[in-house]
């Protein structure tokens, strides 16, 4: 049977249909995706992450800017994503370029985090050596007594980034490993999308 009766014209409504699926059958997390980068070295690196916002202008995640990823990004301002739902047996994969998101933006999704959240932004070097999980601490407890209240501003090295994607490929799972597959791809964000299946 074919994934799509009717072949979708908007690819982020189809995405937003799937999310929504997955959010009544995943146990954990349904808007975890692995994001994929390039270093310097032109090594590839993947690792999870989870997708805070979605629109036509792309997916949405948060990080410290001076991780690992946050290093990568600035140095090749391109990626991959691949969400993965089991008990959906589906599969989304997605690619384009990043960019950050806007300060206010930033601004509304950090203070929507908890405060332990938002302490631990401050505490973290994320990616960086780490002496031992002492030192984390007492950097949490520091961050704790230095914002004893709620207002606790972003840290300049937090933010976010959106992929605007160029290519989205949904993937079913099919009997007899007869897959269904079908991709949409674009030039850049102001053309028009194309779609065709590909063999499994």
């Amino acid at each position: 049977m074919s994934l799509f009766v009717d072949i979708p014209t908007d690819p982020i409504a189809a995405f937003a249909d799937w999310l929504q699926e997955a959010a009544k059958s995943e146990p954990n997390d349904p808007n975890a995706m692995a994001l994929a980068t390039v270093g310097a070295d032109g090594m590839p690196n993947a690792r999870m992450v989870l997708l805070k916002g979605h629109d036509a202008r792309g997916f949405v995640f948060y990080t410290n800017l001076e991780s690992q990823k946050g290093n990568e990004l600035d140095q090749n301002a391109k990626a991959a994503l691949v969400f993965h739902w089991k008990s959906l047996h589906r599969q989304v994969r997605v690619q384009g370029p990043i960019s950050p998101v806007a300060d206010h933006e930033a601004d509304a999704y950090y203070q929507s985090r908890g405060r332990e959240s938002r302490i631990g932004a401050w505490a973290s070097q994320q990616s960086r050596p780490l002496a031992d999980r002492a030192a984390l601490e007492a950097a949490y407890a520091e961050m704790d007594k230095e914002y004893p209240g709620e207002d606790i501003p972003r840290p300049p090295h937090w933010s976010g980034r959106r992929i605007t994607p160029l290519r989205i490929e949904f993937w079913q799972d099919g009997d007899h490993r007869l897959h269904d597959r079908l991709v949409f791809k674009r030039l850049n964000a102001e053309a028009d999308w194309q779609v065709e299946r590909l063999y499994p």
